[in-house]
């Protein structure tokens, strides 16, 4: 399986890896610094560049039952198994992501309803809440950007999946559960503001997010309710 290094440290840019798995254009390697679509973050994407100095596109990351696959663009020849490549991110898009993931952490602070859905984009990201009562937009919307501008550190430990079970209250999603199977689970703790298990990536202190802005608040069924963010820059 892959060695998943964005899971300690999100910053890393780029690793040298070695390829041990090919399936037409999808390539999995030991250790990679690119993150897979899931959580409602999507897959890194960026460059794979082979030993003869061949640069190519990985146009997404996805997880598969051998591990951490990175997908090239089509027509390119794969490497080999067991060929060493150099692989690295397109950061500003990652980081985008990274910025947009830890400011769905703190809107859950402030809404105090399970969620039920969300995606994530480089400008833009949405939950959904299990809530019927109508939201006040301008009110989320400052207090959202009162706890970013006041910079709270981002920290992280891991607990077993025995302690997130006795503590269910954790989890905030009610529809997608933290990735378990590997005996440890890691929190991500925005210090006195937001603490929940997740696999994302994310920025080390909430001044980092930017300011952003609620585009809107939408009502998608009786018990659920859709708020919209963006980038106010």
């Amino acid at each position: 399986m892959t060695d998943e290094l964005f899971r300690k440290d999100g910053y890393l840019k780029n690793c040298d890896s070695l390829v041990i798995a090919v399936d037409g254009v999808s390539v999995v390697l030991d250790r990679t610094v690119f993150y897979p679509t899931g959580g409602g973050q999507p897959g890194d994407t960026g460059v794979m560049e082979y030993a003869d100095g061949t640069a190519v596109h990985i146009i997404d990351t996805v997880k598969t039952e051998s591990g951490i696959a990175h997908v090239l663009e089509e027509g390119v020849s794969p490497p080999a198994i067991g060929d060493t490549v150099t692989v690295e991110i397109d950061w500003l898009r990652r980081h985008k992501l990274m910025r947009m993931h830890s400011c769905m952490h703190l809107l859950c602070s402030i809404v105090p309803f399970g969620v039920t859905g969300g995606s994530i984009r480089e400008d833009s990201a949405r939950l959904d809440f299990d809530a019927q009562d109508p939201m006040d937009k301008e009110a989320i919307n400052t207090e959202l950007n009162r706890r970013i501008e006041e910079d709270y550190p981002m920290t992280m430990r891991w607990i077993t999946e025995e302690e997130l079970d006795a503590q269910p209250d954790l989890v905030r999603t009610m529809s997608v559960q933290p990735p378990r199977g590997t005996g440890s689970i890691r929190l991500v703790n925005f210090e006195g503001v937001d603490l929940q298990p997740c696999g994302g990536t994310h920025v080390k202190s909430t001044a980092e997010i930017g300011a952003v802005r609620i585009r809107k608040i939408e009502k998608k069924g009786k018990h659920n309710r859709r708020v919209n963010i963006v980038f106010d820059e």
